[in-house]
């Protein structure tokens, strides 16, 4: 009897030792390492004094940003003129998209880089449709395929809407379903939210700080009720009206914001776009357009590189390719 309480008292033992030191690697898994999060926020500022921004909060536990680096194929699926991701059937997209992947790591060892499918949910249409929107909602079973063309290689989804006459405080509370999904993401493009009652494709549009306060407000609320990694939220830009009051964007810890230079053209005329409308506004992280066909039009007809790319100023940490 007293051989059998102490292999039980032994037992005991070893098994509330084995829970700490679960608990303890859980904890140290879950603690986010500022030293190095510093570290490589200012290695991405590439010795440009205004970044990191003084304001941004550290973020919180789980954040894949500036850790890992994203790159992405956007576009939809019933177009293959809006992006490489509508352009191609799953398989053939999926090995593009990984053949991309790898290239990125090689030009930054540093960085390993996560995949990720940029899906225009919610596209902008010159008709006013049923309830004169000029908008047109995708339907949910067109996003259940996205998130299924993801999981053979563990990308991540960004679900992207281009409002038109309506709202983002109307149409984004519709995804919630998917963005409690902690793989789900958030874009909003302010070209084609029409505040001054322009049909989409006539002129720019624009989006206020106001407007992307709420998408960071309701992302937070998310994030805090689902216990999810933080967000990450892509704001496009190529002019300097389609983001006013960039100064009041408020950043939150759980929220990872990037300002991704949305313009096509030359080398040249992409990188003044990105000084003038990225660069020289700056919120938190920045990201950069590639465009397959665009790009390479004007002269002198070739695409950015990657260490093009990489030596702007700050280096984007989310590239995207249409």
């Amino acid at each position: 009897m007293k051989h059998t309480f102490c292999l039980l008292l032994l037992a005991l033992i070893i098994s509330t030792a084995s829970a700490q030191t679960v608990k303890t690697d859980t904890t140290l898994r879950t603690t986010l390492d500022t030293t190095r999060y510093d570290s490589l926020m200012k290695r991405i500022a590439n010795g440009d004094k205004r970044w990191p921004v003084k304001k941004a909060p550290y973020p919180l536990p789980g954040a894949i940003l500036p850790f890992k680096r994203i790159v992405a194929f956007y576009g939809n699926m019933y177009s293959k003129n809006m992006g490489v991701l509508g352009q191609y059937e799953p398989v053939e997209m999926r090995r593009k998209l990984m053949a991309e992947v790898k290239a990125w790591e090689a030009a930054d060892p540093a960085t390993p880089v996560v995949p990720a499918l940029h899906y225009i949910c919610i596209t902008a249409q010159a008709d006013p449709g049923p309830k004169g929107r000029h908008n047109l909602r995708m339907p949910f079973s067109q996003i259940d395929k996205v998130i299924e063309m993801a999981k053979p290689i563990n990308a991540l989804v960004f679900l992207d809407i281009q409002v038109g006459f309506s709202t983002v405080q109307e149409e984004l509370p519709l995804l919630e379903k998917y963005l409690k999904m902690p793989n789900v993401h958030f874009g909003i493009d302010p070209e084609f939210s029409m505040k001054e009652g322009s049909v989409p494709g006539k002129r720019i549009g624009t989006f206020d700080a106001k407007d992307i306060n709420y998408v960071t407000a309701y992302l937070s609320d998310l994030c805090k009720k689902y216990n999810l990694p933080p967000k990450v939220f892509v704001v496009h830009r190529f002019t300097k009206r389609m983001v006013t009051n960039y100064q009041d964007i408020k950043l939150r810890n759980n929220v990872q914001f990037v300002m991704d230079m949305d313009g096509w053209g030359g080398p040249d005329l992409k990188k003044g776009t990105y000084k003038y409308f990225v660069q020289g506004e700056p919120v938190q992280f920045t990201g950069f357009k590639l465009f397959y066909k665009n790009d390479i039009k004007p002269v002198p007809h070739r695409m950015m590189t990657k260490e093009e790319v990489l030596n702007l100023k700050p280096a984007p940490v989310y590239i995207q390719y249409q």
